[in-house]
């Protein structure tokens, strides 16, 4: 009976101390919603707006231009864009890039990450070289006259090639890989596994969430390409979708057509432009909820592993 007593008196001022720790540091708490919620607001209305001006009209616009919600929703921005046929082939075209570009990137860096975990001569020399190429380059002139000299200009390799691993993202996935626990590797060697093998059964598996990070981090990347594009590519059917929207933002003049004047649709500037930045944006969008079970997992990881 005692010791039940006891117990329930342990119980009870355990949740009476939690109670008074919680109630202590409700302050903080409440500060640190409100600072939150408003870096959100921050953060999240420039986006909001976007939409909004997208989908407003230039009187309406004029009038407020700052606004929670359209008075009326037009479709005459969008009309606009759309309109232009090179849309769909810029879009094609960074579909086919941000694909072939991430796969690129992934491999060449999952490689290297994992080669440097080994020993073998050189490597601190290798290493050095490497991250001078992050602070130092050979400049833009000689960078031109190289694409020029392989044969990459005007073709879409010119976008995807030059760019293969990001030394910083590199770095992160190297220092993750090594604080894999070797018995893992050793297991598998046993076994007779090639190196091949303990990296694309193993290792991968196990830093699945960090790769798929980084994957996300080199799809914007790509998704967003447009100075190789504007260096490289001379041919309207072979830009980027950057460079379309740019064009269509620069042109929009020009690409109303009698039907648009006979539908009253008359040219908005501003909503011509957020509605380009809502179609740049909107497929990335798309994708990042699939991802973000190990988009959250892979910072975690990164921010006690690097």
């Amino acid at each position: 009976m005692v010791s039940i007593i006891s117990s329930n008196a342990i119980a009870s001022l355990a949740k009476s101390q939690k109670t008074s720790s919680l109630n202590k540091n409700n302050w903080f708490d409440y500060v640190n919603i409100i600072f939150t919620a408003l870096f959100a607001l921050i953060i999240l209305y420039p986006m909001y707006n976007s939409v909004l001006v997208s989908f407003t009209s230039q009187a309406d616009y004029v009038k407020t231009p700052f606004m929670l919600f359209p008075k009326k929703l037009v479709l005459d921005s969008y009309y606009i864009v759309f309109e232009s046929r090179a849309l769909f082939t810029g879009m094609w075209v960074t579909f086919r890039v941000t694909l072939l570009g991430v796969i690129y990137n992934l491999i060449m860096t999952v490689l290297m990450a994992y080669s440097f975990n080994k020993t073998f001569p050189g490597k601190t020399l290798i290493m050095y070289l490497i991250f001078f190429t992050m602070y130092f380059d050979g400049g833009l002139i000689p960078f031109y006259l190289l694409i020029k000299d392989i044969g990459l200009m005007d073709t879409i390799g010119s976008l995807i090639l030059p760019t293969g691993i990001s030394i910083m993202y590199m770095t992160v996935i190297r220092k993750y890989f090594a604080s894999i626990p070797e018995d893992f590797r050793e297991s598998a060697k046993i076994d007779g596994a090639s190196e091949l093998t303990v990296l694309f059964r193993i290792i991968i598996p196990l830093a699945m969430p960090m790769v798929v990070t980084f994957a996300l981090y080199y799809a914007v990347d790509r998704w967003n390409e447009w100075w190789y594009g504007l260096l490289f590519i001379k041919s309207a059917f072979r830009q980027p979708l950057q460079l379309v929207l740019r064009s269509i933002i620069s042109a929009q003049g020009q690409l109303v057509t009698s039907s648009m004047l006979e539908a009253g649709i008359v040219p908005f500037s501003d909503g011509v432009k957020m509605a380009s930045v809502v179609i740049t944006m909107t497929p990335i969008m798309c994708v990042y909820p699939f991802l973000q079970k190990y988009f959250v997992q892979g910072l975690a990881i990164g921010g006690v592993k690097g």
